[in-house]
Formats: C-alpha cells, sequence, structure tokens
C-alpha cells in the first residue's frame, strides 16, 4: 500500500487577512504531524487557493517532518478557476515560481474547480515549465443542476482520454480525479495511462521506485540549472529577473530613507496614500518595490507589518523587503504571498547575522541581494569588491541558494563631494560588476544608482544617474534600484553634457600645465 495523507484549504484566507501566518502554519503542522505519526507515505495540500496560504501550509508541513524526524515527499496542488486563476487572482507563474522556491516540495499539480478541458492550459503551462512532476486531479467536467444537485457529466472514458493527453504532450507523472470522479473514472485513467510516461524522459528523470517506479528525490544543481521560471512574484503575477535588453527596475521610492513623501506618510500612517504610492511606480515601470520602513522613533516591525499587508492584496509588482534586521525580515516574508527578494546581508558585524537572513531565506523561499561590505567596511576597490563578493557566493551556496537568487550590489559612493578618495569609485563599481559578471554569469548584479550624485542639484543628478547606469548596464549590472521616470535614455541627453558626465563618471581631468 502507499498512503498519502491530503489536507485540503480550510475556510480561513491568510491574504485576507482571516487568520495569521503563524495560526494557519501551526495549525497545519499539528495536522500534519497526527498523518506523520500514522505512518503515511507521503503528504498532499490540495485545493489551495491562496498563495500566501500556500507558503504557510508547505512551511508547516516542513515543520512537522522535523518534529516527527521523518522526512517523506510534499506535493501541492494548487486550484485555478474558471477565470483562469486562483481564487484571490493569482497566475499559474506566480505559484510554479513560488513553489519551485521551496526544495521540499516533490511535485506540483492542479485540482478541482474545473474540468480537464479548463484545466487544460494550465497543464501545458507546468508541463513547459515545471522542473518537479507534475500531478493533475479533474473534476469530472463542470457541475450541472439537476434536480437541486449539482451533477457531473463527465465519463470515465472522456476523462482517461484527457489524461492520456496530459501524459502523452506534457508530462504529466501523476493523474487522478476530483470532484465527480468515481472508482469507475480512476480505474478508467489507471488502465489508459498507468506506466506510461512523456517521450521526453527529462520530464521523468526524477520519477522513480516511490510507488512502483516512483522517486521523488530531486538534485538542486540539477533542478537549478533546468530551472525556466528565474525570478520572482508576488500574489499575482510571476516576474522574470532577466528583462533583456533592458533591466530588472526596483522602484526606490517605497522607502522611509529616500523618499520624503513615503516618509510623511508613514508618519501619519497613510497606509492608503503609500499604496497609492505604490501603484504610481508600477505604473512608471517597476518590476519591483524596494520598501523600508525604517525610521526613527517608529516600530519599523508593525509598519512592515501593516504595509506589506496592503501591498500583499493592492500591488501586482513582487517585493524587495529592506531591511537588515531579522526579526523584520521574518514578519515580512510572513505577510507576502509569492517570491520576495530580501535586501539585503553584509558581513559588517561579521557573520552572525547574514546567518539568520539566509536561514529565512531558505526558510520562506526568498532571493536576496548582498552588499560588498565586511568587518573594515564598505568595498572602495575593485579587488576589495571581488574579494567580499566571493565571499557572500562561498555563504549563500553553502545555504543551498541558487546563484540566480543572489543580487550582488558592489555598491557606489557620491561623485558630489570633491573627495578625492572617491574620485574613482564609480569606475571602480562598474570594473567590479564585469568581472564578477564574468566569473559567476548566472550571479545577479544590482546598484542603488542614485547614491554616486548624492548632493547634486536635481538637474544634475538626474543626467548623471542616467550616465552611470548606462555604464553599469553595458558592464553587466542586471538590476537597480531607481526612480525609473527620471532616468533618460542617451538620445535624450545633448553630447557635450553626455561627455561631461562621461568624463566625471570615469574621472577623465585634464589637468592644466600651469
Amino acid at each position: 500500500k502507499f498512503v498519502v495523507g491530503a489536507i485540503g484549504p480550510g475556510t480561513k484566507l491568510v491574504s485576507l487577512g482571516q487568520c495569521t501566518f503563524e495560526e494557519l502554519e501551526k495549525t497545519y503542522s499539528d495536522a500534519f504531524r497526527g498523518a506523520l505519526e500514522e505512518g503515511v507515505d507521503a503528504l498532499l495540500l490540495e485545493t489551495l487557493q491562496d498563495l500566501l496560504m500556500v507558503k504557510a501550509t508547505v512551511i508547516g508541513a516542513q515543520r512537522a517532518m522535523a518534529e516527527t524526524g521523518r522526512q517523506v515527499p510534499l506535493f501541492v496542488q494548487i486550484t485555478i478557476e474558471q477565470t483562469g486563476t486562483m481564487l484571490l487572482g493569482s497566475d499559474i507563474g506566480a505559484a510554479l515560481n513560488m513553489l519551485e522556491a521551496f526544495p521540499a516540495v516533490k511535485a506540483i499539480g492542479v485540482n478541482c474547480a474545473t474540468g480537464p478541458v479548463e484545466m487544460a492550459p494550465h497543464v501545458r503551462f507546468l508541463g513547459s515549465n515545471s522542473t518537479r512532476p507534475i500531478s493533475v486531479q479533474p473534476n469530472a467536467g463542470l457541475p450541472m443542476m439537476e434536480g437541486g444537485q449539482a451533477v457531473y457529466k463527465l465519463s470515465p472514458d472522456d476523462l482517461a482520454h484527457h489524461h492520456e493527453r496530459f501524459v502523452r504532450d506534457h508530462g504529466v507523472a501523476m493523474a487522478g480525479g476530483c470532484c465527480g470522479t468515481t472508482p469507475e473514472h480512476i480505474k478508467a485513467v489507471a488502465a489508459a495511462v498507468g506506466g506510461k510516461h512523456h517521450s521526453d524522459s527529462s520530464h521523468w528523470r526524477t520519477v522513480r521506485n516511490l510507488f512502483p517506479g516512483f522517486d521523488f528525490r530531486i538534485d538542486n544543481d540539477e533542478q537549478a540549472a533546468g530551472l525556466k521560471l528565474v525570478g520572482c512574484s508576488s500574489l499575482y503575477q510571476y516576474v522574470p529577473y532577466d528583462q533583456d535588453p533592458s533591466y530588472l527596475i526596483v522602484g526606490e521610492k517605497t522607502n522611509a530613507n529616500g523618499s520624503r513623501a513615503f516618509r510623511d506618510m508613514l508618519a501619519a500612517e497613510n497606509w492608503e496614500g503609500l499604496t497609492e504610492l505604490a501603484r504610481e511606480l508600477e505604473g512608471e515601470g517597476s518590476h519591483v518595490l524596494d520598501v523600508c520602513t525604517a525610521y526613527v522613533g517608529r516600530d519599523e516591525s508593525r509598519d512592515m507589518s501593516t504595509l506589506l499587508s496592503y501591498y500583499n492584496r493592492h500591488i501586482q509588482a513582487p517585493i524587495m523587503i529592506d531591511s537588515t534586521e531579522a526579526p523584520v525580515v521574518e514578519i515580512a516574508l510572513q505577510c507576502l504571498a509569492g517570491k520576495p527578494i530580501v535586501n539585503s546581508i553584509n558581513f559588517e558585524d561579521g557573520e552572525a547575522r547574514t546567518q539568520k537572513i539566509l536561514d529565512l531565506c531558505a526558510k520562506y523561499g526568498a532571493g536576496v541581494v548582498a552588499l560588498t561590505i565586511d568587518e573594515d567596511g564598505m568595498a572602495k576597490t575593485v579587488e576589495k569588491k571581488i574579494e567580499v563578493a566571493e565571499r557572500i557566493l562561498e555563504r549563500t551556496r553553502a545555504h543551498g541558494m541558487p546563484d540566480h537568487d543572489v543580487f550582488l550590489d558592489c555598491l557606489t559612493f557620491t561623485l558630489g563631494s570633491g573627495d578625492e578618495e572617491f574620485r574613482q569609485s564609480a569606475t571602480a563599481t562598474i570594473d567590479a560588476i564585469a568581472e564578477i559578471r564574468r566569473r559567476h554569469p548566472r550571479i545577479n548584479t544590482i546598484l542603488g544608482v542614485s547614491n554616486v550624485s548624492f548632493g547634486l542639484k536635481p538637474a544634475s543628478r538626474q543626467i548623471l544617474n542616467s550616465v552611470f547606469l548606462h555604464y553599469c548596464q553595458e558592464a553587466g549590472l542586471t538590476s537597480a534600484i531607481v526612480h525609473f521616470s527620471k532616468i533618460l535614455p542617451e538620445n535624450r541627453i545633448e553630447p557635450n553634457v553626455w561627455k561631461i558626465a562621461t568624463d566625471l563618471v570615469y574621472d577623465k581631468r585634464i589637468f592644466s600645465a600651469a
């Protein structure tokens, strides 16, 4: 026998504030602990409707396995409505991107809500993009009301026919039925697809010896190499890191340290205004929003929790959590569905704080920004930036974090101070970005671009930021924290002005012979 302990969604949606993340995690952990103690061979989370709920239940299942000392395969099935999204509006890409951030999830699938016809586009998407085995459990068609009763009309042979196509064309590994299906349906499906598999063996490389012929162990390196949805996500959508020929735009104005408007609304607890500000940044083209609530005299954790609860429900863009405090980061991660990014880690105080943040990224499934700062302070030379970057990668790789989820920030200093020490700081940053990308092509690079012009007048800042970003991008910068609407393309800057800014960036001073 092979027994799967299955649990459904319950009646509370954490993204709507009907329960807390911790309550949901504990509830599922307790339930799964009982199933594990009774000897189930695998755990199944099914009919899940809210991605933040999915995250809490996955973490709850992992907690139960750790507490019982039993590691069994964990399968997750979400439900896609007739609208083409999950109940709260999540698309299939957001769901897959989030779930693949959890190595404990050994199979990913869809079940309930619709029949195989309506489910087909989502099965096709999973077949084309998932690195994990795929499970599919449709209803027996859409229900029809007869005599006040819901009746499902899809026959066993029709369900079996659809599953044949799912297995043949999309590499489905586990096929079954949900509402309206009967033992006759399952018998027909088993007869049609039992033992069959996709012609592309890569879809089946992890499926051996669990029941006859199945094993859900996954090699993380192989999985990362084949990953197709390399990016981040919100409750609603997946955003790829690679925005070629552009870069991943991280909006900088949802930050108490970088925006007076944001800071004033935060002080007034104007959550609706802060949400509207975030929407404006989305409208201007930001792919991701950097959110920082650290403000003297206020409770950073409380503000982060309250604001991100708004952003999780009302903002499409994924969130970059801007804090180095582990308790704040964990609270933020519990507020966000999808796969966020944590900004940031560094070695200024040694490795203890970095260790805590990386542990949280692994637990909750998040990317991370890493600053080239060590116990000696901010790295200033190319050589020092590379040295710290290599040390960072040793730590992230030791945590099992894929290179593509690491954003190295080589930092820059203002060119507006006139300080001789920093005359070549922009050049050092550009050269360090190029060398890191040469050594580690899967690594992402990121930069708070506006730091280069700090202290200058607004018009000068806009020019210098735009020119500096241009050269950083040429060197291999993959993402930038910027006010995107203030960035000018080269053809909108006068050639002589562009040259002046370029000379400043590369320190091309001309000294008088006198």
